[in-house]
């Protein structure tokens, strides 16, 4: 019988990556060469990067929890209790309102505030990070980045490009938001690394000897929330005064929240750049584990486990994007920019994949 169960299994699965496949079947594609074609212009005469007031890196190795407070977003703690309020009472604090979940809502957070006093006030966890702004250009859909009095070559973020065809005429990747080094145009890109995870494991391992599961989830939720408004803050810091592009910017963190300022922070893994193995680049760069402490696991996850990492953008061309599913010429090319074999390069980028590489 369990010989039938792993069969029965096995034939359900492969009939779901049939119909997986046959779906993608249906989806067109431009070619690697055509979606280049079709890459953002920009006149960069007439949008000269901004110079930053700072090159190099800024190390932060202790900051204060209460200075994150105000720029803490409560809407994914509810989801992590899987608390979701109906419109109009969806968001927070309307979900406080919601007929279903509001009560429940109320309590969880009256909790997380409880938590919060005690965390800040013994110190529980602790808040650091490093960011950093070099000189860089684009080669193609690659960015070099240069040391900070522009000599040397650092290293390069690779980056992916659009390719499934839409009504949209421009096919975005990163390296579009970057002046080309054959314009002669100086710009720059940045990056940090921060977590509030630090003495988070220590007190979860000790709730969970404790059999306080609920406390030992509310404080990894609340290391989170640290760790997401400590990277909201210090991307404001770098729009106002690091790289100081946006020196009047007035927004509320609901604005920066629903990203109404200039530039972009898109973090490996994610999306706009769906690929881990561009973060060892990164924390070479930062020298983020000697400075800070955050490492990457084998498979670049970041430790402590409440940290946020991403590279940084300030031109106003830049936006958000979905790199979306990538077919084998841009696999190809860019596992051999990487220096990686294109297995490699398939297996970190799996669920992009336009195609089954079993078959490919």
């Amino acid at each position: 019988k369990r010989e039938e169960f792993i069969e029965d299994v096995n034939e359900q699965y492969a009939e779901m990556r049939e119909d997986f496949y046959a779906g993608l079947a249906s989806r067109k594609f431009k070619t690697l060469e055509q979606a280049r074609g079709m890459a953002l212009q920009v006149d960069w005469k007439a949008n000269i990067p901004p110079t930053p007031k700072m090159l190099g890196t800024k190390t932060y190795s202790d900051f204060p929890l209460e200075e994150l407070l105000p720029y803490i977003d409560w809407n994914p703690f509810f989801q992590v209790w899987q608390l979701r309020g109906k419109y109009p009472n969806r968001g927070y604090p309307k979900i406080f309102k919601d007929e279903t979940v509001g009560e429940e809502a109320k309590k969880l957070f009256d909790d997380a505030m409880e938590l919060i006093k005690d965390v800040v006030k013994n110190k529980t966890l602790k808040a650091k990070a490093i960011v950093g702004i070099w000189p860089a250009n684009s080669v193609g859909d690659d960015i070099e980045v240069y040391s900070s009095d522009g000599t040397s070559t650092q290293g390069v973020f690779h980056t992916l490009r659009q390719q499934e065809e839409r009504e949209d005429t421009t096919y975005l990747a990163m390296s579009d938001f970057i002046a080309p080094k054959s314009s002669g145009i100086k710009d720059y890109v940045g990056a940090f690394v921060v977590s509030a995870g630090f003495g988070c494991e220590d007190v979860c391992a000790e709730l969970r000897r404790q059999n306080d599961d609920y406390k030992g989830i509310m404080m990894e939720a609340i290391a989170d929330r640290f760790a997401e408004a400590f990277a909201e803050l210090l991307h404001a810091k770098m729009r106002t005064e690091l790289w100081g592009y946006a020196p009047d910017e007035k927004l509320d963190v609901d604005d920066m929240l629903k990203v109404k300022y200039d530039g972009i922070r898109p973090a490996p893994g994610y999306p706009t750049q769906p690929d881990h193995t561009e973060k060892p680049f990164m924390w070479k760069l930062l020298n983020a584990e000697a400075e800070t402490g955050i490492t990457l696991t084998d498979s670049h996850a970041m430790l402590p486990a409440a940290s946020v990492s991403a590279v940084v953008f300030a031109n106003k061309c830049s936006t958000y994007f979905q790199a979306g599913k990538l077919c084998k010429d841009q696999i190809t090319d860019y596992a051999k920019r990487k220096g990686q074999t294109i297995e490699e390069a398939e297996k970190w980028l799996g669920p992009y994949l336009a195609y089954d590489p079993n078959e490919a």
